[in-house]
């Protein structure tokens, strides 16, 4: 067994398999799309035309928006009469390009403007009066907001006040209390006919845009597609268009920032896309304001010199690389912090609250989402002027935790927050941490049941084999742009076998695996691949049996073009076996075993139980004694009983075991059966049946000559008086010629008959006037009998039939 990192759902699809065959039919596509349009909810064939291929004849009128008019107007006039305008934007990527939309829009109208985006550290994000009060001295006139403002009430009225006009436009929630700019543009506002109420920041800046040029200015969706993306708006409706115009239009870009851009991103024009934009055009853009000004950034989209524009995207790439060496110390201090949070029994508070001196405020964002991607807990985390003594904050939450309520539970504590479900800002006291963390756990502890605290994976389709062929992957791309609302599509592959398995990287950090499909005759290999998944390896035997749940790409290589499955995460969901039969120091594999346990795959990370050492006999191997401290060491006997050997044998039952070593072969093959039968929790097995001295003299069945002289030697050792028990074993056999291990068991035989009784120290002792008892009536004996067949059974099969005897 391995446990996935997520919990899985899929979409059921069955009861649109009539509704598919319409899609298949209607919009000429292949079964699997129309099958996943159906499995996504999209069954009338009108709007799933629509969705796969809507365009400008979708779109809606941007004198809906509410204030549209009063916007256009008063902009107009300030062009004609050449007022100075200034555009008023926001430090991350979607009002870096609302901003940079502006900028190409006003130079299109003749207008006398400049741009102005507030500095994150030093003022923060939205309107201030100080650069309000710059802006009058500057003869400014008229503030165009992009991306920020519905919530200036105090700063509008200044503004107001010393004489300069605000039109905003913005998208985020409005207040109960609206400022009283000129013109107050907002899909969100109350009262607002627009009918598509998710646009970005940017997109809202387009429809300023179109209204006022009077068409579609498709010169401008480049903007759009980055802004919407990077500020994860859903990527339906309108928004959908536009990003899907502005990626097409980006393909073949002449804007020299764009093209820098991705040249030092590694991705080519012509291959641009959603993900392209997410996660490297959008990083990029926001290392500008979150280290520096997102003047930078600005500039570089705007500019018309391909040399500015080249030195333009070094910089950005250099300060991304260093807010990439920036989050990668923060987050490695984070995750110290976060283990030295869990408890005795290795558990976590359901909440995790981390702070510390000096961290980047800029970039703390970014540490909580990596905390909640691999704690999979609300995290809050924050940097601690260590003059002021004030915290400022971001945080994250998982699905089951209303991150937003939480904080108004706690506002007291706090002297601001804001944000929404999952998403948070804060600052507050540094004395004011510990009970902060205090309130949210309990919160979390009152709202998250064990179960919230494992990921949620969605799949769209369990599929097959056949499923996967580059047609299929081509038409996915009809689906797309994907982002928020439209994320990429997600496939379950139940019965894969393992062909091959790789590590790759400079740190081994990534898996490739080659499996095929159990349930599909003369099947072709799957190739599949997991960025970061490199440790799974450890976890994965090859004779495993895996379900797959991933994305479905296109690797091309040296000219071929090849499906490929990008894992998003995997499990076992049957008992493994891990064959270390022949392996020449077995103790060294138990070593390994010990060494890697303490890192654990992600859906099993966090447990206490240690592995466990099944010998089978009497005596344990002395190879074990250097474990005996980190593992439970037990012994099965020929009547299928079990001892505990050492103290963690006797603190943890064999049955909570999850990795079980079975050391040696087993005198019968009942005692493999007795030990399923004892392994209720066990996920993995580890066969060594390694090259003890018990196995190299199983071999040897001694005779009646030999239990006589067995039987003599522990006579005249009695008669003798001598006390040999911890070395009684060794004794006899000086004294017979034979070897300890035939010895122990000789006497093992004698004590099953009632011949012999075992001392406590280790010993024997002859039982007075014993009865005769046939050897063949011993089961020891008999099994010695068996024992080739025993040997032949568990060492020559194949690992598939060993498994078989776990089961």
């Amino acid at each position: 067994m391995l446990q996935g990192k997520a919990r899985w759902t899929v979409g059921q699809a069955e009861p649109y398999d009539a509704k598919a065959q319409e899609l298949e039919q209607a919009l000429n596509v292949s079964p699997f799309l129309s099958r996943l349009l159906a499995a996504r909810g999209i069954t009338d064939s009108g709007h799933a035309a629509e969705f796969l291929h809507g365009g400008t004849d979708c779109i809606y009128d941007p004198f809906l928006l509410d204030g549209m008019d009063l916007a256009v107007d008063r902009i107009r006039r300030a062009v004609e009469t050449g007022e100075k305008i200034r555009v008023y934007g926001d430090y991350d990527a979607d009002g870096v390009s609302s901003t940079s939309l502006m900028v190409s829009l006003f130079k299109q109208l003749g207008a006398n403007f400049d741009t102005y985006i507030p500095h994150r550290v030093q003022e923060g994000y939205g309107l201030h009066i100080g650069a309000i009060d710059a802006a009058k001295e500057q003869g400014v006139s008229l503030i165009v907001t992009v991306d920020t403002g519905i919530s200036a009430v105090e700063q509008v009225a200044h503004a107001v006040s010393v004489g300069i006009d605000i039109v905003v436009t913005d998208h985020h929630e409005p207040p109960e209390q609206l400022p009283e700019a000129y013109a107050l543009v907002n899909p969100k506002k109350p009262n607002c006919p627009y009918p598509f109420k998710q646009l970005a920041g940017v997109g809202v800046a387009f429809k300023l845009a179109q209204a006022l040029l009077g068409r579609w200015p498709e010169e401008l969706l480049e903007y759009v597609a980055i802004g919407t993306i990077a500020d994860l708006m859903h990527l339906s409706d309108e928004n959908r268009i536009m990003v899907k115009q502005g990626i097409e239009r980006m393909r073949n870009t002449a804007n020299p920032g764009l093209r820098a851009l991705l040249e030092v991103s590694g991705v080519a024009v012509k291959d641009v896309n959603s993900t392209h934009i997410g996660f490297a055009l959008a990083p990029r853009i926001n290392a500008s304001g979150r280290l520096l000004s997102a003047d930078a950034a600005v500039k570089l989209l705007t500019t018309d010199s391909e040399q500015e524009a080249i030195q333009l995207a070094d910089s950005l790439d250099a300060l991304n690389k260093e807010r990439q060496r920036i989050v990668d110390d923060m987050t490695k201090e984070a995750a110290g912090m976060v283990e030295k949070l869990r408890d005795a029994s290795g558990q976590l508070p359901k909440a995790l609250v981390l702070a510390q001196e000096d961290w980047n405020v800029g970039v703390i964002g970014i540490v909580a989402s990596k905390m909640v991607d691999r704690y999979y807990r609300p995290t809050v985390v924050l940097g601690i002027d260590k003059e002021t003594g004030m915290a400022k904050g971001s945080a994250r939450s998982i699905a089951g935790f209303d991150l937003y309520q939480a904080l108004t539970g706690c506002q007291h504590l706090l002297d601001h927050y804001g944000g929404h479900q999952m998403a948070a800002g804060m600052t507050l006291e540094r004395s004011s941490l510990p009970e902060l963390a205090e309130q949210l756990n309990r919160m979390a502890e009152e709202s998250l049941s064990p179960e919230d605290l494992t990921p949620l994976l969605q799949a769209d389709l369990a599929c097959s084999a056949e499923d996967i062929t580059l047609e299929n992957i081509r038409q996915l791309e009809l689906l797309g742009p994907f982002g928020m609302g439209n994320p990429v599509p997600r496939f379950i592959f139940r019965g894969l076998s393992l062909g091959e398995m790789r590590i790759l990287g400079k740190e081994k950090q990534h898996l490739k695996l080659t499996l095929t499909d159990q349930a599909v005759q003369e099947a072709a290999s799957i190739e599949a691949i997991g960025f970061g998944k490199g440790l799974l390896s450890e976890w994965i035997s090859p004779s495993a049996t895996l379900d797959v749940l991933g994305e479905l790409s296109i690797n091309e290589w040296n000219g071929n073009r090849r499906p490929q499955i990008l894992i998003q995460d995997l499990r076992i969901a049957d008992v493994q076996l891990f064959d270390w039969r022949g392996a020449a120091k077995p103790e060294r594999r138990v070593a390994e075993l010990l060494d890697k346990c303490k890192r654990k795959p992600p859906g099993e990370a966090g447990g206490s139980v240690p592995p466990a050492i099944v010998v089978f006999g009497q005596i344990s191997p002395p190879v074990l004694r250097p474990f005996a401290e980190e593992t439970a060491i037990w012994m099965m006997d020929i009547h299928l009983a079990v001892h505990p050997q050492n103290e963690l044998a006797r603190a943890i039952p064999l049955s909570k075991a999850e990795d079980i070593i079975v050391f040696n072969v087993p005198d019968k093959l009942e005692q493999i059966e007795s030990l399923a039968g004892e392994a209720l929790a066990v996920r993995r097995y580890y066969a060594v049946f390694g090259d003890t001295e018990n196995d190299r003299q199983s071999a040897v069945v001694p005779g009646r000559d030999m239990f006589k002289s067995v039987y003599g030697a522990v006579a005249m050792l009695e008669k003798a008086g001598t006390v040999l028990e911890a070395g009684f074993c060794q004794a006899v056999a000086k004294r017979t010629g034979l070897s300890p291990s035939l010895v122990t068991f000789m006497l093992e035989v004698f004590a099953e008959l009632g011949i012999a009784a075992p001392t406590t120290g280790g010993g024997y002792r002859l039982v007075p006037s014993a009865p005769k008892r046939e050897l063949t009536t011993s089961m020891l004996y008999q099994a010695r009998m068996k024992r080739p067949e025993t040997e032949q059974t568990l060492l020559y099969s194949s690992a598939k039939e060993l498994l078989e005897r776990f089961a």
